[in-house]
């Protein structure tokens, strides 16, 4: 690890249209023990070059051919909303090849992988999608003065979207981790009752924490969401030996 002091490395999954730049306030000030590592995805940032798979899984399989050198003890996973899926298969498919398996997995803003999709929005035109998501705060109103920027942040996100919609896991498999669950209290896309499907997928403990604000919560009301990431793993990284 290169902090010095870390005992834990929290590896970050984007939201739709997220890259891993999303995460670069959180290492002002990390959770006490905690190292970040964040994902780019392909089709954004240093990879936007690179074409996004066809289907969550195989971005998935992606993710972790890119990763699975990296992946020594003690280290977590979190997601959020689309990356929380990604984390998902993610888990999954450590569990099954063998791999060293995460401490904990960390699901934010996001149904639980087997449950439906309640809305598909992306049949919208671009001006719809970019309505929906000025109205939950998924975009700021200040991209409007970067048309050139605007078109490629709602395309990416588009294709996001896609893949998410498109996905939906045949059961609930075991993630063989504790997981950990959390959402916005005002969250207007994802309610408690959706956040609690994630429990069928817990085969080693389970928690759930609603935190103040909406669907971005994360980044609207940084110091409480990392307070809340620095309680959970506290004890992890606590635990752990250093690297």
């Amino acid at each position: 690890m290169t902090a010095p002091d870390a005992r834990l490395r929290l590896i970050c999954l984007p939201q739709a249209g997220g890259s891993a730049a999303s995460f670069a306030p959180w290492r002002l000030a990390p959770p006490p023990g905690v190292e970040l590592a964040t994902v780019e995805l392909p089709g954004r940032g240093v990879r936007s070059a690179e074409p996004l798979p066809d289907t969550l899984e195989e971005l998935a399989d992606a993710v972790l051919d890119g990763m699975a050198g990296e992946l020594r003890a003690p280290y977590a996973f979190f997601g959020h909303s689309f990356g929380a899926l990604i984390g998902y298969e993610l888990a999954v498919r450590v569990r099954r090849s063998g791999l060293t398996p995460p401490a904990a997995l960390l699901v934010s803003a996001s149904r639980a992988p087997h449950a439906r999709v309640l809305r598909r929005v992306t049949d919208r035109d671009d001006e719809g999608l970019l309505s929906w998501l000025e109205g939950f705060g998924g975009f700021p109103p200040e991209l409007h003065r970067y048309p050139a920027y605007l078109r490629y942040a709602v395309r990416t996100v588009r294709r996001d979207l896609a893949l998410a919609e498109a996905y939906t896991a045949a059961g609930p498999a075991p993630v063989g981790c504790p997981l950990h669950v959390f959402g916005g209290a005002d969250d207007p896309l994802v309610s408690r009752q959706r956040l609690e499907g994630w429990r069928e997928c817990a085969d080693d403990g389970f928690t759930l924490r609603l935190l103040p604000g909406g669907h971005d919560y994360l980044f609207t009301h940084a110091g409480p969401t990392l307070d809340a990431l620095g309680r959970t793993l506290g004890r992890l990284a606590r635990s752990a030996p250093l690297s």
